[in-house]
């Protein structure tokens, strides 16, 4: 399947967004380990949150969760410290995204997990029972998701859990999230050193719980703001200021790009209608370390390239290990669009303003859905750009090409 995007003249809409993966997935797991009297209202229903809910739903004995990472690490955890005899496995680039770290951590802990192919990788046969806990510790620059996995669990455990983050921590909001849910459903998890997290042996509180929206899924529409017509306004629905989500830093980041953000309500964790516009004053040249936002780099990336902004984007290496390799997808794909970026130390995109001739070529997608996502706002520069396997959206934004087209948007399906 094939979308040829066509952008409307100007915008003028209102959105709801998606809820946020990142607190349902979290959500979903301390749910499971408060004994699920209480379901958190308004889930993602997103693919990668969608298995996460079949599994705990059913518990099948073989557990395929599909492409979702997430729901890999976070279950990986969860099944190794609760009763029960499971296998996990994915897709074929699921297979190919390393769990050593996650494995090695949970063993050390007393887990009893199995490779059933290829050591350090999925499938793993995970025989699950009470682990004991006490210390470990792990690296801090690894995926935050290890970490956060073994953060919820804690509690769980028989002794708790002291972990130790060494070396630089990557992803901190992430971690801070978890921390935050963790403590909303009753937890003892501090930071009890600069690098050290301690947690209780006490278990979680049900209580009702509402997810908020998703920030990740706003950053589109931003996009959509920065690349379009000057009199445009979108209103997203349910956002919440002083939010938990690392990647509210996304109205911070675009304000120099020059889109404005304004809350209706300010209250502290009250979702409230967010109101964009455009205003002059874009920067001439973007720099930022994208260590503890690495799921926005992709909109910057292009958003830049698009706007004629120069930039050098670091804090890039987990974009290796992601649904592709999204360093060298986006190098590949914005070459189509006749745009040079090149990469440096494997975490590292940079682009001086260097052009070369475009090609008629459809955008891939790369089974990524944040690759179809972050170039759809690029029809406002490429009239019908067509863009291969849309339907990967539904990993985290399934209705944004309902969405994008109730703002305007002209899509021809080939």
């Amino acid at each position: 399947m094939q979308y040829s995007i066509y952008a409307p003249e100007c915008i003028d809409t209102i959105i709801k967004l998606p809820a946020s993966k990142s607190i349902s997935n979290r959500a979903l797991i301390i749910y499971a380990l408060t004994g699920g009297s209480l379901l958190p209202e308004n889930i993602s229903d997103c693919d990668d949150t969608s298995v996460i809910v079949h599994a705990l739903r059913y518990m099948p004995e073989v557990i395929d969760i599909k492409a979702a990472g997430t729901a890999m690490r976070f279950l990986t955890a969860y099944l190794a410290a609760t009763d029960g005899h499971h296998i996990i496995t994915g897709t074929d680039r699921m297979q190919q995204r390393p769990i050593k770290i996650l494995v090695e951590a949970l063993r050390y802990l007393g887990a009893d997990i199995t490779y059933l192919g290829k050591e350090g990788y999925p499938p793993l046969e995970i025989k699950g029972r009470q682990l004991d806990g006490g210390h470990l510790e792990i690296a801090g620059d690894v995926s935050s998701q290890y970490i956060s996995a073994l953060l919820m669990i804690g509690p769980a455990l028989k002794n708790g859990l002291e972990l130790k983050l060494n070396g630089e921590i990557a992803s901190r909001p992430y971690i801070e999230l978890t921390l935050w849910m963790m403590k909303e459903f009753g937890a003892d998890a501090e930071w009890s050193d600069i690098d050290t997290i301690t947690i209780m042996p006490k278990s979680y509180q049900s209580r009702p719980y509402t997810i908020e929206s998703d920030w990740s899924g706003a950053s589109y529409w931003y996009e959509i703001m920065a690349l379009g017509n000057k009199d445009a306004k979108i209103r997203l629905r349910g956002l919440t200021d002083g939010s938990k989500q690392g990647d509210s830093v996304v109205k911070y980041l675009f304000s120099l790009l020059g889109v404005k953000t304004t809350f209706e309500n300010r209250k502290e964790n009250r979702a409230s209608d967010v109101i964009l516009t455009r205003h002059e004053g874009a920067v001439p040249r973007l720099d930022y370390d994208f260590i503890n936002s690495p799921d926005l780099a992709q909109t910057f990336v292009v958003c830049c390239a698009l706007m004629e902004i120069p930039f050098h984007f670091t804090g890039l290496a987990s974009l290796r290990i992601k649904e592709t390799d999204r360093i060298e997808a986006l190098r590949k794909e914005l070459k189509k669009l006749g745009y040079l970026v090149k990469e440096s130390n494997g975490s590292e995109l940079i682009w001086a303003g260097e052009h070369c001739t475009p090609t008629p070529e459809s955008i891939d997608t790369y089974e990524d859905h944040r690759m179809a996502l972050s170039f759809a706002p690029a029809a406002y520069r490429f009239p019908g750009i067509t863009i291969n396997h849309p339907q990967v959206v539904t990993k985290s934004y399934p209705a944004f090409w309902n969405d994008i087209k109730s703002a305007g948007f002209s899509i021809l399906e080939k």
